[in-house]
């Protein structure tokens, strides 16, 4: 009998020194996105969630600044570059249905390419791994007025004329946001559907996105978050000031939606995570891969590979765990995405303003993890 009230004793104390603890660890994680996004000003919402436990839940200042409208874990953000991994995972889809070849090359998507055989020498591979070579010869900063509503063809096209790759496709990386336009169109020449309801159908629907939205030309025009920024530039100076809407309309690229055209709640991208877990859309085989990094025979770089199909894959130093991740920055929109599957850990952030600590909030956040024994496990010696 002492041993049982002895057991009851220590299980009771521990269960309260776990709840103190992440208690702990919640209030110093608002304090660190509280002192950044002030009540009346853009803000966003943070979630950090470990299975089905959340941990970490908040929202921070205003959806609109004219109306007031306060940010909540419903309020829906543009993603920014996150898109790219469901543009990606719809080509995966594809793929696995054995309508498309991950080696089929863009010419035969594509035969207006000026030059054939640099279009021969681009694979679907290369294109979701950024790996493809292909200039990004849009001239955004000389036609602003045209890419302000310009499309995802639109924001394609220009590659066709290419003349020459600025390296042998897989040898290196570089980023390319028209990539992402061009297989989204990949996506539409194979369904015969725009791209968007392929999403919609095939990943929001599975994972019970409800809330989410794409754009396609400037829809979404409401229910959404506006972003706004507050940098100025005059003469040789630059400056911070009154806060201005950058958006759809103010920046340049934001219809090219294929690169980085989905909205969603905080809410909704936790259940876009927990899909690809269980493997709702996805068999557990091609997950693995388009979380594994890309390593082509040919590289030839000084740095190591580092991403895989649309996502970045990285080891964290202090605690050994795998990490998965994207970011995102559209117009005043920023936003993380971050997964370590291995220890159930998801961090997500989304926001209407940018911020110059976007990597600060981060790191500090995850060394909060690693404080209160989240990632515990791992450690190298």
């Amino acid at each position: 009998m002492k041993y049982i009230l002895s057991l009851i004793t220590c299980l009771v104390v521990f269960s309260y020194t776990l709840k103190a603890q992440e208690n702990t660890m919640q209030l110093e994680l608002d304090s660190l996105f509280a002192n950044e996004f002030k009540a009346h000003e853009p803000g966003g919402s943070v979630l950090i969630k470990k299975g089905d436990q959340t941990l970490f839940l908040k929202s921070y200042g205003l959806a609109d600044l004219k109306t007031k409208e306060k940010i909540t874990e419903n309020t829906i953000f543009n993603t920014g570059s996150i898109s790219k991994t469901f543009v990606s995972n719809g080509i995966l889809i594809l793929n696995e249905r054995d309508s498309l070849s991950l080696d089929d090359n863009l010419y035969k998507y594509f035969n207006d390419f000026d030059n054939k055989a640099l279009a021969e020498k681009i694979t679907i591979k290369h294109m979701l791994s950024h790996t493809s070579g292909l200039p990004d010869l849009r001239e955004v900063e000389t036609n602003n007025d045209f890419f302000l509503t310009a499309k995802d063809k639109e924001n394609f096209e220009p590659l066709k004329r290419a003349k020459s790759l600025v390296f042998e496709p897989g040898s290196k990386y570089e980023y390319s946001n028209p990539a992402y336009n061009g297989l989204a169109l990949i996506i539409e020449n194979i369904t015969n559907k725009p791209w968007q309801q392929f999403i919609k159908d095939n990943i929001f629907k599975p994972a019970g996105m409800k809330h989410s939205k794409i754009t396609n030309g400037s829809h979404p025009e409401s229910g959404v978050a506006h972003a706004y920024d507050n940098y100025y530039i005059k003469g040789d100076s630059i400056y911070y000031g009154d806060y201005y809407e950058s958006d759809y309309g103010e920046f340049s690229t934001f219809a090219a939606a294929g690169n980085g055209g989905i909205w969603c709640s905080i809410l909704d991208l936790a259940k876009y995570e927990d899909a690809i877990r269980n493997n709702v859309f996805l068999s557990a085989e091609t997950i693995k891969a388009s979380r594994t990094v890309y390593k082509p025979k040919n590289w030839s770089n000084t740095s190591k590979p580092y991403i895989g199909y649309s996502w970045f894959v990285g080891k964290r130093k202090e605690s050994g765990v795998d990490v998965v991740s994207h970011t995102g920055s559209q117009g005043g929109f920023t936003s993380f995405y971050i997964s370590i599957p291995e220890k159930d850990i998801l961090f997500i952030g989304l926001f209407n303003r940018p911020t110059d600590k976007f990597s600060e909030l981060i790191k500090k956040s995850i060394e909060l993890l690693e404080k209160n024994s989240y990632l515990e496990g791992f450690k190298k010696d």
